[in-house]
C-alpha cells in the first residue's frame, strides 16, 4: 500500500480505453490497453465512475462515494486497498 498522506491524486483510465458493460451485481471491464478484461463488483464500478478523468485525492473520493451510495463501512484503509488494486489492474492510475 502507498498514498500514507492521503495526498495522491487518483484518475480512472482514459474512457476511450475501457468497455465497461454491467451484468447484475458484477460489471464487465475490457481495458482496451492491456487486452484483458476485468470482472468486478462494488465498490469497484462505483470507485471508477466517482473518480472520472479529472481525478480525486482518497481523501475527496471517500467523501464523494459516501455521498452519493450507501455506504455501511466507509473505511479509509479499505479504500487504499482498493485503489491499489485497481492501480495493479491499469483501471486507475496515480496522478
Amino acid at each position: 500500500m502507498q498514498d500514507p498522506g492521503g495526498g495522491t491524486v487518483y484518475r480512472m483510465a482514459r474512457p476511450e480505453t475501457l468497455k465497461i458493460v454491467h451484468l447484475d451485481s458484477f460489471a464487465a471491464i475490457y481495458h482496451r490497453a492491456s487486452g484483458i478484461t476485468h470482472l468486478v463488483t462494488s465498490p469497484a464500478p462505483e470507485i471508477l465512475a466517482t473518480l472520472g478523468e479529472a481525478g480525486l485525492t482518497r481523501a475527496a473520493l471517500l467523501v464523494r462515494l459516501a455521498a452519493e451510495y450507501d455506504l455501511g463501512d466507509a473505511d479509509d484503509a479499505a479504500l487504499l486497498a482498493r485503489l491499489d488494486e485497481l492501480v495493479a489492474t491499469g483501471l486507475v492510475a496515480r496522478a
